[in-house]
């Protein structure tokens, strides 16, 4: 089968696409930037890629019409503060590129919308719900609440919670009551959904047996970490200090902050389980949850990642428009060492930041890091994915990798930080000289203001970073 799959960088379509292509789909993949794409190497033979942005109508061309069945995963929950109209205009150009297509089923993945009081992310999905439903092809809509697993907003959101607070004062929407569901089984519910004439023109709720409120989640998580962990819940914190609270204490930007702030007041439990018995799937607890994502990080096993996503930046662009790091205009830093080894020179720079740090000076990284999570930046608590690989469109602390390729030794690193300006930081090695550039392009007078006032810094940290990236393989 010809399968089309949006969302294909996302966090949901990272994890599916091999399952796709393991039950012998050819997979069509729907990316806004193909740069941001890095499928495995072993599956490339088994899937077509496609540059489409679904708020774009001239793009629409590119999706061909041959496919027999496609999965809905677009959601622009975080991009803008009118999310509710991208969101709408996506799902109708969703439609108008089926138009006189073969498809015969799509899968939508949504969020639990079976209460009235809906909040302004919740009404969203349901109104894309009712336009994918006012089509020609059968629809299936998969409605999930909290998504446990390595590398989910709402498992790291609450391991950063949890981890990092001994104890909280915390907002009374911690009361609320949900229904956490594992990845594993989301995935298995999108699978097994397909081309299931069972499921055709309904709408499910799917979660875990467990129902839990948000206070009874993090207390769990505490205890499987053997953790001691107090929470006290107050009535006088508003949406817009419980926002500020989740972006100051976890990893997550304060627009995604404030779309799960005004989605957690509301209950999202599960109508029934009959699409259990339909598909024969027994969704796990959550406490096997937990284990299986520790799982996969404590064997560096995460195959994807909301911090991946564009929505955990400030900047929302296409690799593309900045892989051609610029000169003109531009202040230069540049440092080179001639080293022995290429290949322990690149293990080094592919293994910098997240929890292995930036090698020199990691306190003022730490604290330009805090300065840009109070000016509204990613700070440096979204790490890195993997240890030991880079993949364009990771995310890495304060950066986006825009270029990573061992074999050519060149890392290509463009900042998400707030600055008055665009900045990069190159590695590249050449003949056997590993060559560090780090260049700004300023934004007017303050701009420039900025360059000069961090130029003394430049000075010894990326000297120092260099020396210690280069230790032991210098040559003499």
């Amino acid at each position: 089968m010809r399968i089309l799959l949006t969302g294909a960088t996302g966090y949901i379509g990272k994890r599916l696409l091999p399952v796709l292509v393991k039950n012998g789909h050819h997979v069509v993949c729907c990316v806004r930037d193909v740069n941001r794409f890095s499928p495995p190497e072993s599956i490339m033979s088994f899937i077509e890629i496609v540059e489409v942005d679904f708020l774009e109508e001239d793009t629409l061309k590119n999706i061909p019409k041959d496919i027999d069945a496609a999965y809905y995963l677009i959601h622009s929950m975080s991009t803008s503060n009118e999310y509710e109209k991208l969101e709408q205009l996506s799902a109708q150009n969703f439609n108008r590129s089926l138009e006189g297509s073969s498809v015969r089923h799509v899968i939508y993945l949504s969020g639990i919308v079976n209460k009235d009081g809906l909040s302004k992310h919740l009404k969203s999905r349901k109104n894309v719900e009712n336009i994918l439903e006012d089509s020609a092809f059968n629809l299936t809509t998969l409605r999930a609440g909290i998504i446990i697993g390595s590398g989910s907003a709402s498992f790291e959101i609450i391991r950063d919670l949890v981890e990092k607070l001994p104890y909280m004062i915390a907002p009374k929407w911690l009361n609320t009551k949900c229904q956490p569901i594992g990845i594993r089984d989301v995935i298995s519910f999108l699978e097994k959904s397909l081309l299931n004439e069972k499921v055709y023109n309904q709408n499910f709720d799917i979660g875990g047996p467990d129902i839990l409120t948000y206070k009874n989640m993090l207390l769990k998580f505490a205890k499987f970490r053997k953790l001691k962990r107090t929470i006290h819940t107050v009535p006088i914190m508003t949406p817009k200090l419980s926002s500020y609270w989740l972006y100051f204490v976890t990893s997550t930007s304060y627009n995604l902050a404030t779309s799960l702030v005004s989605s957690m007041k509301i209950e999202v439990v599960c109508r029934n389980a009959k699409i259990n018995k339909i598909l024969n799937i027994e969704p796990e607890n959550y406490t096997v949850a937990l284990q299986r994502a520790f799982l996969k990080i404590d064997g560096n096993q995460i195959v994807s990642s909301w911090k991946d996503s564009q929505v955990s930046g400030v900047k929302n662009f296409n690799i593309s428009d900045f892989i051609d790091v610029p000169i003109f205009g531009c202040f230069r830093d540049i440092t080179q060492r001639e080293i022995v080894s290429s290949k322990l020179a690149i293990d080094k720079v592919w293994s910098i930041g997240g929890t292995n740090g930036w090698y020199y000076a990691n306190s003022l990284w730490k604290f330009r890091g805090f300065i840009d999570k109070l000016f509204g930046g990613v700070g440096l608590r979204r790490g890195r994915t993997n240890s030991a690989s880079l993949e364009s469109g990771d995310a890495l602390d304060l950066w986006r990798v825009l270029y990573a390729n061992k074999v050519e030794g060149r890392l290509l690193l463009f900042a998400e930080m707030k600055l008055p300006g665009e900045a990069w930081l190159e590695f590249k090695i050449k003949d056997n000289v590993l060559i560090q550039t780090a260049t700004f392009r300023p934004h007017g007078i303050l701009g420039r203001m900025y360059w000069y006032s961090v130029l003394p810094f430049h000075g010894f940290i990326f000297k120092g970073m260099m020396d210690e990236i280069t230790k032991h393989n210098q040559v003499n």
